[in-house]
């Protein structure tokens, strides 16, 4: 911290507990994956249970948290964003990237449920999450749409679609996935998943999907405890194979 500036200390007011372990296939923003399922875990605490009064009326909320495990120690002020290929340098604070001065997000998600009296401490149920398991949580605000949604908002260099590629199944994959808890769910989770295209953007850069070079390419990725391997075949994603970990 540079000499006249200030500091806080917060201390988390619970977790999030996900379908990823790892950075690797987590949404890159929220909202994209509907699929994916989180539990936001709040510490027992009696205050806590009382200060959720009255959330269960709204149907979004804001989860504010920290960047516990992006593996960096120092910011930089600027940054290769993977929507941009990685091949365009923008200031950071012009980003969405957890390498930031403090590495604090903020994830819109869906509320499926509340429960006020569970045995661990208060738990709410949310959908679209796009944080690795584990996440410290640092507080939550319910989303209001008039206040937080800007119709008429430019996103920048962020305004390009999201491309998305089909996502098929071997008959080996289909014989894996009935061994799956609720495969129809897990199904819809790891398509909307791949069809992203979750590898690492010096990946996708070097390697695009419809390069004849990236044909046949097998990758893998940790979802819900579930190691899935896929690869690029015909321009489209194809997985292979789901094995327990």
């Amino acid at each position: 911290m540079k000499k006249g500036s200030t500091s806080f200390e917060f201390s988390a007011i619970g977790t999030v507990k996900t379908p990823f372990p790892d950075k690797f296939g987590v949404p890159r923003q929220p909202g994209l994956v509907e699929e994916a399922i989180g539990i936001i875990q709040l510490n027992q605490d009696p205050d806590l249970e009382t200060a959720l009064k009255s959330l269960e009326q709204f149907s979004h909320l804001w989860i504010i948290f920290v960047f516990h495990e992006h593996g960096g120690k120092n910011w930089k002020p600027s940054i290769r964003p993977p929507r941009l290929g990685g091949k365009q340098k923008v200031g950071v604070l012009a980003s969405r990237s957890p390498h930031r001065p403090n590495p604090i997000g903020l994830s819109a998600v869906k509320i499926e449920k509340i429960i006020f009296a569970s045995p661990d401490g208060p738990q709410i149920h949310v959908s679209g999450v796009d944080l690795i398991d584990g996440t410290p949580v640092l507080d939550i605000k319910p989303y209001i749409p008039y206040a937080d949604s800007i119709p008429t908002a430019n996103a920048g260099w962020a305004s390009d679609p999201i491309p998305r590629f089909p996502v098929s199944l071997s008959e080996e994959a289909k014989l894996d996935l009935q061994g799956c808890e609720s495969p129809e769910v897990f199904l819809r989770l790891i398509s909307s998943i791949i069809e992203l295209d979750p590898r690492p953007a010096y990946q996708k850069t070097k390697l695009p999907v419809e390069a004849d070079e990236s044909q046949g390419l097998e990758f893998g990725i940790n979802i819900q405890g579930y190691d899935v391997q896929y690869l690029i075949q015909d321009m489209s994603f194809r997985v292979i194979k789901i094995g327990k970990i």
